[in-house]
C-alpha cells in the first residue's frame, strides 16, 4: 500500500493565532470555531507556514494511506494515532520549481519566512507544552498604566525557581489558564511576549516579566492581571525563533510599538543597559499611546539616559494637542532614519496593533523617496537578511 505524507496541525499546541492561514500562499489552511486545519488536496508542502508559527503546532507530518479530510480534522481534540483517515481524492503535488515559486511569492508578499538576525543567539523553543507545562510562581504583579487610564496594563513577574526556562529577548511564553472551555476541553494557551532580558527580570534570578493588558471578557488576560504573589501558573514555551534581538553591540535597532507591543523592546533595552559595550549601535524607540497615562512603563522610560536610547513618543488623544501616531514620529526623524537605512547593520522591529503596520510602511516609503532610496526594493532585502520584523495583532 502506498503511503502519502500529510501536513497536519496539532490542536493541542495550536493557539489559534491565524498566522499560518495568513501565510499560506495556496489557501490550504482554514479554520472553524474548534480547529485550524490543512487541506490535503490544496497543500503543496512548501512549508511557508512553518517558520512564522509561534508554537510549532503547524510542523506535523503523518504518513497515511488515506489522508484525513478537512471535516475530520475539524472534530479533533488531538492528533490521531492512526495512520489512515476517511478517504479523499489523491492530489499530485506541483513540480519542485512551482513550489519554489510559491515560497518566493509568499515570502515577498507576507514576509512570513523572515529569518532571525545573523548575530542572534540560538533560542530554545517548545521545552514545555500545554499538556506538560512548567509551573512558575508569581513573584509580583503591579499595574503600570496611570490611575486615570482606561487601559489596565500589568507588569507580572514569574519565578521558575529550580525549573530550567532559558529564553532570549523577543521570545514569548504561553500561559495555560485554569479550567475548561465551553466544550469541556482544557483551555488553549495564551501567548505573551517576554519583557525581560535573558538574564531575567533580576540578574541571577530564574524569572521573567510579562506586560499584559486586561481585555473585557478575556479569559487569559483577566486571569494573568488578577494573579497574586505566590500563585502558581502553568507555562508553555518558550516560543519564537525569528523576532530575536541581534546580539551585537554595533547593531542599530529601530523599535516601533503601541501598548503592550513594548514588551519585547523593554527586553531589548534592558539587555543593552545591563551589558554596556564600546559598540556604536543605536537604539531608537517610537512608542504610541492615546495619552501619557495610557503608556506602559512611562515613568521608567523617561528616566533612561539619552545615550542609551532615543525615545520618540506619539500621543493621539491629549486634549488641546493634535493627534500624533508612530508614523508621524518616523517622518519627523526622516533624515536620521534614512542614514540608518543606508547602514547594513540596521534592524527594524514593529510590534503592536495590526493597524499600525500599513502606516509604518507608508512612512518608510516616504522617507526613502525623499532620500534617494527605494523602499519597495529595500524592504524585501531587509526581510531576507533578518533585519525587518513585524509582530502585530
Amino acid at each position: 500500500m502506498e503511503l502519502r505524507r500529510q501536513h497536519l496541525i496539532d490542536p493541542v499546541v495550536c493557539i489559534r493565532c491565524n498566522t499560518c492561514q495568513e501565510a499560506c500562499p495556496v489557501d490550504a489552511i482554514s479554520h472553524d470555531a474548534n480547529n485550524y486545519v490543512v487541506s490535503f488536496e490544496k497543500c503543496t508542502g512548501c512549508r511557508t507556514c512553518v517558520s512564522p508559527c509561534p508554537t510549532g503546532a503547524i510542523d506535523n507530518w503523518l504518513l497515511v494511506d488515506r489522508p484525513w479530510s478537512v471535516e475530520a480534522q475539524f472534530g479533533w481534540d488531538e492528533l490521531p494515532l492512526e495512520q489512515s483517515g476517511p478517504a479523499v481524492d489523491a492530489v499530485t503535488p506541483p513540480p519542485p520549481e512551482e513550489v519554489s515559486e510559491l515560497m518566493a511569492a509568499a515570502t515577498t508578499a507576507t514576509g512570513s519566512a523572515v529569518p532571525a538576525p545573523a548575530s542572534a543567539s540560538k533560542p530554545y523553543v517548545n521545552l514545555y507544552s500545554r499538556e506538560k507545562p512548567v509551573v512558575a510562581r508569581v513573584a509580583g504583579n503591579r499595574r503600570i498604566t496611570g490611575d486615570g487610564a482606561e487601559s489596565d496594563v500589568h507588569h507580572v513577574v514569574l519565578d521558575f525557581q529550580a525549573n530550567a526556562f532559558p529564553f532570549l529577548e523577543g521570545q514569548s511564553i504561553g500561559i495555560v489558564p485554569p479550567g475548561a472551555d465551553d466544550n469541556g476541553r482544557a483551555r488553549n494557551i495564551r501567548l505573551y511576549s517576554i519583557a525581560s532580558p535573558r538574564e531575567g527580570e533580576r540578574t541571577g534570578f530564574n524569572n521573567l516579566a510579562l506586560t499584559v493588558k486586561r481585555v473585557a471578557g478575556g479569559v487569559g488576560s483577566n486571569y494573568v492581571c488578577d494573579l497574586k504573589k505566590g500563585d502558581e501558573v502553568r507555562v508553555a514555551g518558550p516560543f519564537g525563533q525569528a523576532f530575536l534581538m541581534p546580539d551585537d553591540p554595533h547593531a542599530n535597532i529601530i523599535m516601533i510599538c503601541t501598548g503592550t507591543g513594548s514588551a519585547p523592546f523593554r527586553a531589548f533595552t534592558e539587555r543593552r543597559r545591563r551589558n554596556p559595550h564600546d559598540g556604536t549601535g543605536r537604539l531608537m524607540l517610537f512608542f504610541g499611546a492615546r495619552t501619557p497615562e495610557e503608556l506602559p512603563y512611562f515613568g521608567p522610560l523617561m528616566k533612561l539616559p539619552r545615550e542609551l536610547i532615543d525615545v520618540n513618543l506619539a500621543f493621539s488623544r491629549v486634549p488641546g494637542q493634535p493627534k500624533q501616531y508612530v508614523q508621524d514620529k518616523l517622518r519627523e526623524r526622516a533624515d536620521e532614519l534614512a542614514g540608518l537605512l543606508h547602514d547594513a547593520n540596521t534592524h527594524i522591529y514593529i510590534c503592536g496593533l495590526k493597524g499600525m503596520e500599513q502606516g509604518c510602511d507608508e512612512a518608510f516609503a516616504d522617507i526613502c523617496r525623499l532620500n534617494a532610496l527605494d523602499w519597495t526594493g529595500l524592504r524585501p532585502v531587509l526581510r531576507r537578511e533578518g533585519r525587518y520584523h513585524v509582530e502585530t495583532y
